[in-house]
């Protein structure tokens, strides 16, 4: 079999460059998304160094690597965590949608788009890139605050909103009737509440099926059930990524973190060559005359994200600074957004542009941000200040043997506010 040299080559250099940017990224604590889509501007059609000999295998890698992606993050829900969830922040929820899509919505409408542009721009700006931030919240070591729970709350039942929304969009970008939409939607939601019956129910079972000691059977297994699921799932107009979801959805326990162990790798291969497929489908000429627009909405949009997170994080007892953490760390766009793109731009000739470059502003400055915002103070403080109610008894205790903090009053309100 001969394997033509420009391909070897250009995916050779392909990966070895997003080697050393994500290498760099890392090095600054910063995701290697905004790089990676930087490298995809430098060799598309009107960049510096165009590969077409690696296109077509490019284009292929990006549809597995957004299966990938969603597949893996369903892997560390599980339906009680997403019942729970959405019992918890359903007010939430709907301060995210209401504040962060309205500002994508009037914008697509200044910009005199039509209505598959407008609904397009508006989940653009909605939705959160939740493979950038749970990825930011590791390196910083914010998993365990007590905000983080109120923001990955955010994040699920926007990813769930993404099951509805994106085969609404696929039908209205590409002209269909209204009842065409709303069909869509139906089998969408349709779709999702049998993943949910079958995990709740028969989950371990799925478990079972797919778990084998061979790690090279766990791959073959759940990877090609995986993409039977998603070609299935655009047989009925719901996407791909969205029917990977539920794949990851349904696998629980020992089976999910058997599967992320083997899948990991091979998604943050494909992942790389998804987000340099976004790069690679826009012309770096059409990025500079929508900057202005990318950057006015990508800072109203961060202050939107910021409110979000601010009253999420609060409704679960987080003090002042938590909040502040909890809201800059949902500013960053990534995953969904170039999902919505792939789908409207077609019809939508300055939206894959105008979405492009407010990916890369938000995606280069959320983690920056988040950065920035203040952490939880290392030095130690005396219980009196932590407890204004340890201050009313005399100070008996021995320096040399000091006991532990008394605890917390009756109603536990303190401890409920924490930095």
């Amino acid at each position: 079999m001969h394997t033509p040299i420009a391909l070897l080559l250009e995916l050779g250099i392909i990966l070895t460059a997003l080697s050393l940017l994500g290498t760099i990224a890392r090095r600054f604590a910063l995701s290697p998304v905004p790089l990676y889509l930087v490298a995809g501007l430098a060799l598309g059609d009107g960049g510096l160094a165009p590969v077409p000999a690696a296109r077509d295998f490019v284009d292929t890698g990006a549809s597995i690597g957004v299966i990938l992606l969603l597949l893996v993050l369903g892997l560390d829900f599980t339906v009680r965590e997403f019942t729970a969830s959405v019992r918890r922040h359903r007010t939430s929820a709907a301060v995210d949608l209401a504040l962060n899509a309205a500002p994508g919505a009037v914008a697509g409408w200044l910009l005199g788009l039509d209505a598959g542009g407008i609904l397009a721009l508006a989940g653009a700006t909605y939705v959160s890139s939740t493979g950038i931030i749970a990825r930011l919240l590791g390196d910083l070591r914010r998993l365990g605050n007590r905000e983080t729970p109120a923001v990955l709350s955010v994040l699920v039942v926007e990813d769930f909103v993404m099951a509805a929304y994106l085969p609404l969009l696929a039908v209205v970008a590409s002209g269909g009737t209204w009842w065409q939409a709303l069909l869509a939607v139906a089998a969408a939601m349709t779709a999702v509440t049998a993943a949910i019956a079958a995990s709740w129910r028969w989950g371990h079972h799925v478990g079972r099926i797919l778990a084998h000691p061979d790690p090279e059977q766990v791959l073959l297994r759940v990877l090609g059930i995986t993409l039977i699921v998603a070609a299935l799932a655009e047989i009925i107009h719901v996407s791909a990524a969205v029917g990977a979801f539920l794949i990851g959805l349904t696998l629980t326990g020992a089976a999910a973190d058997r599967a992320r162990t083997v899948l990991s790798p091979l998604r943050d291969l494909f992942a790389a060559v998804f987000f340099l497929a976004l790069g690679l489908s826009v012309d770096p000429g059409d990025l500079l005359p929508m900057l202005p627009a990318a950057a006015a909405l990508a800072v109203i949009t961060a202050a939107t994200k910021l409110a979000t997170g601010w009253y999420a994080a609060r409704r679960d007892g987080a003090g002042r600074r938590g909040r502040l953490r909890a809201g800059t760390a949902l500013i960053a766009r990534g995953e969904f957004s170039v999902v919505i793109i792939g789908l409207a731009a077609p019809t939508q000739g300055r939206l894959a542009a105008l979405v492009a470059t407010y990916v890369m502003l938000l995606a280069v400055c959320g983690p920056i941000v988040t950065r920035l915002a203040p952490t939880r103070p290392t030095a130690f403080r005396p219980p009196a200040r932590r407890n204004r109610a340890t201050s009313l008894a005399p100070d008996t205790v021995s320096a040399a043997r000091p006991l532990p903090a008394p605890p917390r009053p009756g109603n536990g309100r303190d401890a409920a506010r924490p930095d």
